[in-house]
């Protein structure tokens, strides 16, 4: 292999690294030692993570995660056993609405709840520590309602995506409700029909929510009668 060619191939393949990245929660690697996970079951975590963002598998068999992390497939089993009984991992069952043929997910959901807890319990323990007085709490104006509303839907899409928002998704939701106001009820439904449609993705969580604004959707109940009425046909 010449010289020049290989050196094409190579920047090819760094500009190829530099798009496929994986966002892992800045809280698991702080706090992991903190939740008694060692490195070998942080690292599975990451993995499955990586396997859910990056291409899209929900499932990585234990070969995949062998192959990733190098450790025999039994003690992989073993660990994700492990993280299962402490509550990090859930093996859900799921079925496709349009082909009837039902996969299993990995739920790291115990696993957001956890880092969560550390979290509100590291803040608590800075209140406590601080002496300084509390100041008295303001009625929250309509742009602070909104704020926290968006701030509530960034969760919420967190924890059903496994990983953080990047910045231009959470531009997508803020845009739902300034531009397209669209109420915060029914964009959790169209999130909701995305995960049991099995079709995670915000392009299409956008073309539910366009469907219905042309169908003058406009409540959850109107988004269940449309959507049960587009099931039947």
């Amino acid at each position: 292999m010449g010289g020049e060619q290989w050196k094409s191939w190579s920047k090819g393949a760094a500009f190829a690294l530099g798009l496929q990245t994986a966002n892992v929660p800045y809280a698991l690697l702080k706090y992991y030692q903190a939740l008694d996970l060692d490195d070998a079951e942080a690292m599975l975590l990451i993995q499955i993570l990586s396997f859910r963002q990056v291409e899209n598998n929900e499932f990585p068999t234990l070969e995949e995660l062998q192959w990733r992390t190098g450790a025999d497939a039994s003690l992989i089993a073993t660990r994700i056993q492990k993280l299962m009984k402490s509550g990090f991992v859930l093996i859900e069952d799921e079925e496709d609405p349009l082909t009837g043929i039902r996969y299993e997910r990995y739920d790291l959901s115990g696993l957001y709840e956890k880092l969560g807890t550390v979290l509100a319990t590291e803040q608590q323990d800075m209140i406590d520590s601080s002496e300084v007085l509390p100041e008295p709490v303001k009625p929250m104006s309509k742009a602070d309602k909104q704020a926290e509303n968006e701030r509530n839907l960034f969760i919420i899409f967190e924890k059903e995506f496994a990983r953080p928002l990047s910045p231009m998704e959470c531009e997508t939701i803020s845009s739902w409700i300034d531009q397209d106001r669209y109420a915060e009820e029914l964009i959790l439904m169209a999130l909701k029909e995305a995960v049991f449609a099995g079709k995670l993705h915000f392009r299409y969580i956008d073309r539910i929510l366009l469907e219905w604004n042309r169908n003058r959707v406009r409540t959850v109940e109107d988004a269940r009668a449309h959507t049960q009425k587009f099931r039947q046909r």
